[in-house]
């Protein structure tokens, strides 16, 4: 049985679908990540879930427990749902020390006094925050405040963990030292997780599946490995991660295998495994990503599909250079070790590896 399940959930804003009859399972001690751009249905989602707002249909069920129900018209309140919820803007209270923000759940419940005091000290060492009881959390830096948000999220020891873009705040490199914590943290203590973000790198450190939303629907779940290396959509591809679309024309088919001359760039043809329904005279997009792009000096003389380019910018960044490479009228994103050193002008060959084609209609 799974630790949370939705099914056939729908919520609309007048017009709006924010939420389009979607379902997914989460395994006790998972964190799925629901990913996508602004106003893609994600929020709407966690706080349906949460019990913030009402759904126009479907079922969320917690274990054999209904938490939700358009058809039997169950709603349980959202604080009997043992969910901990974590804000983008962590809703830490400024007049309140840290131990009086973490314990504040506690207290509402009516918790002993002396259960507060083990229940909030153990949290608190448990994301890094112990000795720091009594300090105001005004006097706190962003990332104590995030910790302190988590700490009081979990104290009461919910069932689910609920994450709506906490780390969006943050600068770049505490965003990269947060979340490997949270990763580190949620594998210790084991706790169920659906977490929100729009921030492709974060999905991919931290989750143990990606939900990829776009206008309502789920577009594709999976492990972030399927999801960036076999999008099952165009809208995935593109939002996961950089991809190149090279236009191209049929020139002719083989069994299973076809040639293709690159639109604007005739003398440049690419030979790959073919997919039914090609013919010549076919337009067909090759859609690969930067990194299973190669930029060389010169050709390659192992058979794997290799266009002649021109590089149009090269940006050093140290571990490596991202070009723009043109071909013909069209351009081309690629990575290339930091020693090659090209500048723009610079004739290049680009080669392409063949397991990593998809042709898909353009």
């Amino acid at each position: 049985m799974p630790a949370l399940a939705v099914r056939d959930l729908t919520k609309t804003f007048g017009d709006v679908v924010a939420v389009n009859h979607i379902d997914f399972d989460i395994q006790d001690g998972e964190i799925l990540t629901l990913l996508g751009p602004s106003g893609c249905g994600k929020t709407t989602t966690l706080r349906l879930v949460a019990g913030l707002e009402q759904p126009d249909s479907g079922e969320i069920t917690m274990g054999d427990q209904v938490l939700t129900s358009t058809v039997t018209r169950t709603s349980v309140p959202p604080q009997n749902r043992a969910m901990g919820m974590v804000f983008q803007s962590y809703a830490v209270w400024p007049h309140m020390t840290v131990f009086e923000n973490v314990a504040y759940p506690l207290r509402a419940q009516s918790f002993p006094k002396t259960s507060i005091k083990e229940k909030v000290q153990t949290v608190l060492a448990m994301v890094g925050l112990d000795g720091l009881d009594d300090r105001s959390a005004s006097l706190l830096s962003g990332g104590q405040q995030q910790r302190v948000a988590v700490a009081r999220a979990l104290v009461f020891e919910p069932k689910l963990l609920l994450m709506d873009e906490p780390l969006s705040n943050l600068d770049a490199k505490l965003r990269e030292q947060m979340r490997l914590e949270f990763r580190n943290l949620q594998q210790r203590i084991g706790i169920t997780c659906i977490y929100v973000t729009h921030d492709q790198a974060e999905a991919m450190v931290l989750s143990d599946r990606i939900a990829v939303m776009d206008s309502g629907n789920i577009e594709q779940l999976a492990g972030p490995r399927d999801i960036f290396e076999r999008p099952k959509t165009s809208s995935v591809a593109d939002f996961i991660g950089q991809m190149n679309y090279i236009a191209c024309t049929v020139v002719e088919t083989d069994t299973g295998k076809c040639r293709l001359k690159v639109d604007g760039a005739e003398r440049n043809t690419i030979d790959c495994p073919s997919t039914e329904g090609l013919a010549p005279e076919k337009p067909i997009l090759v859609r690969i990503r930067p990194h299973s792009v190669e930029v060389r000096r010169s050709p390659a003389m192992d058979g794997r599909p290799c266009l002649e380019c021109t590089v149009s910018i090269a940006a050093y960044l140290g571990d490596r250079i991202e070009y723009e490479l043109s071909v013909g009228n069209q351009t081309i994103a690629a990575a290339g070790e930091a020693s090659l050193e090209m500048k723009r002008g610079d004739k290049a060959f680009a080669v392409l590896d063949p397991a990593a084609i998809v042709l898909v209609p353009k």
